[in-house]
């Protein structure tokens, strides 16, 4: 069930209660920094990521605090959250994999390279390992085309990567909890 349906049968995502901000400190923080923005509003994308910070990911339940704090529908909230890549509705792994497939990642073999890790670590695009380890994601363009294909080891950009050496990398991970 997504956000919005949650929100419309009002019996899966309810914003938290005062009691459950007394007892959560990220929740506590959370309330002081949309204090902080005034409740403006057009203060969203800030507060979104203060609220990915504290949570790790955006709750379906934040989102619906932010929501309501803000006196904006849920799902105006949803969108926003949905539209930009850098929000992320469900936990991220320990480590993660960001695949770019902009024009000349794609021409250079960043199909292959997600084929490739598709069939080796059983995910895909915008999921994560069932043990928490390793999140796929993918980019339409990172920008360094001139070195393609581009793929982002947590925050290490490394370019003309193979599937081979992308395979390396997560192996690596998998086997001594490191890059």
């Amino acid at each position: 069930m997504d956000l919005a349906s949650a929100v419309k049968s009002n019996n899966q995502a309810k914003a938290p209660s005062a009691t459950d901000i007394h007892e959560d400190k990220r929740l506590k923080m959370l309330s002081a920094t949309i204090k902080r923005y005034q409740y403006q509003q057009d203060a969203l994308i800030e507060i979104l990521h203060k609220a990915q910070e504290l949570f790790g990911y955006l709750k379906k339940d934040v989102l619906v605090y932010i929501a309501h704090q803000l006196k904006l529908p849920p799902s105006t909230v949803y969108g926003v959250a949905t539209f930009y890549h850098f929000f992320s509705l469900a936990p991220i792994g320990r480590h993660s994999c960001m695949v770019c497939t902009g024009t000349a990642c794609y021409v250079k073999g960043a199909e292959e390279i997600l084929n490739s890790l598709e069939n080796s670590i059983h995910i895909r695009p915008g999921e994560t390992s069932a043990d928490g380890q390793i999140s796929l994601l993918t980019a339409r363009c990172l920008g360094p085309c001139g070195i393609a294909p581009v793929v982002v080891f947590d925050d290490t950009v490394l370019g003309d990567q193979t599937p081979e050496s992308v395979g390396d990398r997560i192996k690596g991970w998998l086997q001594n909890g490191s890059s």
